[in-house]
C-alpha cells in the first residue's frame, strides 16, 4: 500500500473519525493505563484490550521490548499524564526470533558499512525478554516505585494472553 493510499483514507473518513472520538478528551489516559507491545501488524491493541480513545497510551517497537526510549516514555506518561499501570505484552513468534543480535548487526555492517548505537534486541524466548522488560522498568529509577507492571505473552492464533 502506498502512502497515497493511507493519505486517501485519512482525508475520506480517517481525520473526521479521530476528531470525533477525541473530542472534549483530556491528554491523560483515564485508565491511568500504558501498554508496550510488538509493532506486529496483526496485533491491534485497541481491539486486544477493548480500549476507547482516551483510556490508554500505547508504545509499539519491533518486539515491544523495553528500550530505552519505551523507559523514557514510560516515564513521561507516569510523571506527566498519571499513568500507573504498565502491561509489557510480546507474542508468540515474533520475528525478533529469527536471529540474534550479532547476526544482525553484521548484517547492517555489510549493507550499510555502519555499526548501530542501539541493540537489536533479538530474544529467542518471549516469556523471559517479557520478565527482562518488566524487571528493566521496575528497576529503573525515573519511573514511579508504586506503578504495576504486568507481562504476557500473546498467542497469536488464540488471541489469549499468558501471563509471563
Amino acid at each position: 500500500m502506498s502512502d497515497d493510499v493511507l493519505l486517501t483514507r485519512h482525508a475520506e473518513r480517517g481525520a473526521a473519525a479521530s476528531a470525533e472520538a477525541a473530542k472534549g478528551l483530556p491528554a491523560p489516559p483515564s485508565l491511568h493505563t500504558l501498554i508496550v507491545t510488538c509493532m506486529d501488524a496483526r496485533i491491534d491493541p485497541v481491539a486486544l484490550f477493548g480500549i476507547e480513545p482516551g483510556e490508554a497510551h500505547v508504545l509499539r517497537n519491533a518486539g515491544g521490548i523495553v528500550t530505552d526510549d519505551v523507559v523514557r516514555s514510560v516515564t513521561i506518561s507516569q510523571r506527566e499524564l498519571g499513568t500507573r499501570t504498565v502491561y509489557v505484552v510480546q507474542h508468540k513468534g515474533c520475528g525478533m526470533g529469527t536471529f540474534t543480535d550479532p547476526e544482525f548487526v553484521a548484517k547492517l555492517q555489510e549493507e550499510c558499512g555502519a555499526t548501530p548505537d542501539w541493540a537489536p534486541g533479538a530474544f529467542s524466548d518471549a516469556f523471559e525478554s517479557v520478565r527482562q522488560g518488566v524487571a528493566r522498568l521496575v528497576d529503573s529509577p525515573f519511573t514511579l516505585p508504586e506503578m504495576r507492571v504486568k507481562g504476557f505473552v500473546l498467542d497469536l492464533e488464540t488471541f489469549a494472553l499468558e501471563p509471563a
